[in-house]
This record gives C-alpha cells, sequence and structure tokens, in this order.
C-alpha cells in the first residue's frame, strides 16, 4: 500500500503530524508512506527512518519570484514529482487550500481515497473550501489535540484505534556532539522567541529560572534580530548564559535533541525537545494548553494556559523535579 502525507508547515505543525507514520506501519507494516512538505522542513521529517520518499514544497520561496523561469520550472518539477507515484490513500492533515491543490494533484489507484479534515480546531485558519478535494472528510471535535488529529484522520479511513502514546520515530541522542557551540557538559535550552508578543513569557521569569539552574550553562536560541536582542539582555543578567549563532533547523533540531533541559514557549522548537524526550517545561502564556501540550511523557511538564502566564516559581519548580528525575 503506497501512501502520501500532506503537511507542509509550520514547524510545530509537521513535528505533531510525525506520529501518523509510526501508526499506520504498526498496523500496515508493508506500506510505504511518502511525505510533501514545505523545505525548510525536509530535514526534520528525514529523522523518521520509516518515510520513503519526501517530496518538497517551496511556496514560501516560490511566491517571491512566480515571474521567473526558473520558479515556474521548479513548479513543474514538483508536480512531476507528485504524480510519480500512484497512491491507495492521500491524507491532507493541513486542511488549506495550498494543501487541498497538492492533494487534488496526486494520483490514486483505482479505488483510491483522498482523506482529510471535515473541520478545522478551534482558532486554526482550517479553510473549509479544501473538502472539494477529498473522497472523504473526517469530522473531529474542535478541541482535539495537535498530535491527535493526523493520527485519528488516518485511524478512520484505514480501520484501526490511535490510542497509544504517539511515536514520533525520531531518534536518541548522538554519543558524540559535533557541534562546535555546544558545551561539554550537560547544558539547558532557553527558548524564548516567538512570533506573537502575547505568548512570550516575561524577562524576569527567565533570568529567574536562569539564575536557578547556575552553574549549568544555559544557551538561548534566537530566530530573528528582534529575539536576539531580547537573547541578548538576558545573557546580561545571567553568568551562566550565552548566546548562540545563528542557526540553521538542523542545528536548531540538534540544540533540542542534545538538551539536558528545555525551557520555552509555545512554538515549535519546544514541542521538538519534548518529541525527543527530553525533559522540556513547556509555557502556555496566550495559547490554550489543550492544543499542543505534551501529555505523552513524565518528562514533560506544562505550565500556565492562555491568559494565565506561569510563574517563576512554578518553572523553578517544574525543572528540579525534571532534573531530580534523571
Amino acid at each position: 500500500m503506497n501512501i502520501l502525507l500532506v503537511r507542509v508547515s509550520s514547524l510545530g505543525d509537521v513535528l505533531h503530524n510525525l506520529p501518523m507514520v509510526a501508526d499506520i506501519l504498526r498496523h500496515y507494516p508493508d506500506a510505504n508512506i511518502d511525505w510533501v512538505v514545505e523545505e525548510g522542513y525536509v530535514s526534520l521529517v528525514r529523522l523518521n527512518p520509516h518515510v520513503r520518499n519526501i517530496i518538497p514544497f517551496a511556496l514560501r520561496r516560490w511566491r517571491k519570484s512566480l515571474g521567473k523561469k526558473a520558479t515556474r520550472d521548479e513548479i513543474r518539477q514538483f508536480f512531476k514529482m507528485l504524480r510519480r507515484e500512484q497512491y491507495d490513500y492521500v491524507f491532507d492533515t493541513q486542511g488549506l487550500l495550498k494543501t487541498g491543490i497538492i492533494m487534488g494533484a496526486a494520483r490514486i489507484v483505482k479505488g483510491g481515497s483522498k482523506v482529510g479534515l471535515a473541520n478545522g480546531s478551534e482558532g486554526s485558519g482550517y479553510e473549509a473550501i479544501s473538502r472539494i478535494f477529498h473522497t472523504r472528510s473526517i469530522a473531529l471535535d474542535a478541541r482535539t489535540h495537535a498530535v491527535a488529529r493526523g493520527r485519528m484522520v488516518a485511524a478512520a479511513a484505514l480501520g484501526y484505534s490511535a490510542d497509544s502514546a504517539p511515536d514520533f520515530g525520531l531518534p536518541g541522542p548522538d554519543s558524540a556532539r559535533l557541534l562546535a557551540w555546544m558545551p561539554e557538559q550537560d547544558y539547558a535550552v532557553f527558548f524564548h522567541g516567538t512570533a506573537r508578543d502575547a505568548k512570550k513569557w516575561a524577562p524576569e521569569n527567565w533570568i529567574a529560572a536562569g539564575a536557578a539552574l547556575a552553574p549549568m550553562p544555559v544557551l538561548l536560541a534566537w530566530g530573528t534580530a528582534a529575539e536576539k536582542q531580547e537573547a541578548e539582555l538576558l545573557a546580561a543578567s545571567l553568568p551562566n548564559a550565552r548566546v548562540l549563532p545563528k542557526l540553521s533547523m538542523d542545528e536548531a533540531v540538534a540544540l533540542a535533541r542534545h538538551a539536558a533541559l528545555a525551557i520555552g514557549v509555545d512554538t515549535g522548537l519546544t514541542h521538538i525537545a519534548a518529541a525527543f524526550g527530553r525533559p522540556t517545561v513547556e509555557l502556555y502564556c496566550d495559547s490554550p494548553k489543550w492544543k499542543t501540550e505534551g501529555d505523552w511523557s513524565p518528562c514533560i511538564v506544562n505550565l500556565g494556559d492562555k491568559g494565565a502566564p506561569p510563574s517563576a516559581r512554578e518553572a523553578i519548580d517544574a525543572v528540579r523535579c525534571l532534573l531530580d528525575a534523571r
């Protein structure tokens, strides 16, 4: 059986889709699973060895140069790769017009199915027009966890129950740390950056948490110039903290993968640390905890909720419990 997964973005959403792979193979061990994903997240999907082919999608880059022949040629090549295989099932678990178009262009065998979401979750960007590309639409409760949504769509279509703990198919930490900026000793990482200011945790809380961790090194990641400036301000108050250089996606994933402790707001890299099974404190300040909380491991502590940011004391207590449990 050949299966295509269409989940192109964003980082956290692609991560939360990974357990579909293990679920399908647990019940159909001979299945071949391909995946269409935004090119920036190919390296994350590649960490799961059970995905056969990854088809890179580059809409974020293409839309900047649609008038260029090279871009149009690249788009034609994408659709050629997409249509190379005939699939028994195509799953669109994102529910957008762009992912529906990808599903519509994919080829299926006679009697094959194109399966997607009949509805979005609360606060999602679901686009109902995506259903015109479905042969079957699966309705889910509007408050279904982000990890469960894709799993339940596949389970409904393929006739099994997705009631086990999610398996992201990610490897454990490497014994050798090859990146020059990684400390020799155990380190904590703070994922403090997020695109929406309301989701941020107050600087004084980060400083209190970092001081409580001393002398453990605290690495501060950043993705934008504003986040770098915020990291530098935190590091100025924390002798055990260090601002990292600009990281590639592969390097950022490695940072999460090797951390002895991760503390982060509701953002993709925080969820990646949790998926790798690292001791993780997830901080919810202005997003609903039910949607993405790490609920699959005792190594994950979820604090706060929409409109109710956690205190520094709560985070410090959670950190001590996680580190003591090691």
